[in-house]
This record gives structure tokens, sequence and C-alpha cells, in this order.
């Protein structure tokens, strides 16, 4: 099956180069490069490309007004969004986590991550690579107080060991075998988990983690 994309990002240089990158790619086809948000939000909201790889600062509308428009809380059927960034860009990530962002790569990252970002995307995964998804938010957590964020209900102390462990980049099955405990029991817990925090997948978990200081 071909993965479509849609690319938002206001430099030709960067659409340019992300287009012959993944238009290269025998399972990839762009189906739009656009240069704003709002053009963004209005084709993907009529291509309803698999994949939509979304620049932060853009005119018109930024990349968290588009990501929530297309797969923020409420949003029926919302898009995979993947959002290009740069490590000077903390509060940004953030937020575009919190609205519903599946993942996130750095514009330097190379086309191998690009391609991987985008495959790992259309298949449901939340997380790039454990290990740079980390990283960056470790970069991001430093220069931070530990704040705590409100939850619509408190979690239990075997809720919070399994988001201490995705916040690591732990799998399902390396949780699983870490906390002595059965897949099935590791997936009820992220639901779990999933509601009471108010987020989409295990990038919001990590980053909720990280900012609440419930690991440093």
């Amino acid at each position: 099956m071909t993965i479509r994309v849609l690319i938002a990002d206001d430099q030709q240089l960067v659409r340019t180069g992300f287009q012959m990158i993944l238009d290269a790619q025998p399972d990839m086809e762009v189906v739009a490069a656009v240069a704003d948000g709002a053009d963004a939000v209005a084709e993907a909201r009529r291509l309803r490309p698999d994949v939509c790889l979304l620049d932060i600062r853009m005119p018109k509308l930024d990349g968290l007004e588009v990501t929530r428009a297309l797969a923020g809380p409420g949003v029926e059927n919302p898009l995979r969004v993947v959002i290009v960034t740069t490590f000077d860009l903390d509060e940004y990530v953030y937020g575009a986590l919190r609205s519903g962002a599946t993942g996130f790569l750095l514009k330097d990252s190379g086309p191998t991550l690009l391609i991987e970002a985008v495959r790992a995307a259309a298949a449901g995964d939340a997380l790039v690579s454990p290990s740079v998804t980390v990283r960056l938010l470790q970069h991001l957590s430093q220069p931070r107080q530990p704040v705590a964020l409100p939850v619509n209900d408190p979690l239990t102390d075997r809720e919070l060991d399994v988001v201490r462990l995705v916040a690591r980049g732990r799998t399902n099955q390396e949780v699983a075998a870490e906390l002595f405990v059965s897949l099935s029991t590791v997936k009820t817990h992220l639901g779990s988990i999933f509601a009471k925090l108010g987020v989409r997948n295990r990038v919001g978990i990590a980053a909720w983690a990280w900012e609440s200081g419930v690991v440093s």
C-alpha cells in the first residue's frame, strides 16, 4: 500500500528536498506540498493523507494550530501528524505533542530518519525512534523545573511505573518484562493512563512524564 504524505513547510527548499526523498521511495507518494498552515488544513481535509509532515513556524496558521485542527482532542477521525522541528523550539514541541502529534523529527536528521518517521506514523506507531525521542525529551526537560501538571484522576503506583518506562523509550513488551506482568496488563494500564492524562499516544505520555518531573 502506498503511503500518501502531505508536506507543510514555508521553506521551498525544505519542501522540495522532503518531496524528492519521499517520492523516491517505492511505497510513498507526496500528494501535496504547501507553504502555510491554512493550506495545510484545507489540503489535509480534502485529501486525507496517511501522514502529515508539519513545520512549526508557518504563515497564517502555525504547526500547533494545524495539529489541533487535524489531530487534536475532539477531532473525528484524526490524521497522523509528525512535527518537523529543531531543538530550539521547546515550547512548540510540547504544545504539538499535547495537541495530538504522533511523533517528531529534527530537520537535520537526514533522509533515513525522515523515511523512518513517515513509515512509523503510517503504521500507527507513536515513536519515530525511542533513542531519538528520549534524547529530545531529555534536552527539553533540562532547563525546566518540575511542574505538577493537572491529571483528571491520580495515577496509581503501577501506572506511574508504566509511565516512567514509556518515557524512557521502552516498548510494551519491554515494559511487561521489566514489571513482570502480561502484555495485556500493560495495554490495560496504557488505556487508563491515556484517559487520565488526556493524551492520545505514547509520545504524549513521555512528554507529560518529563515535564512533570516523574522522570528526570
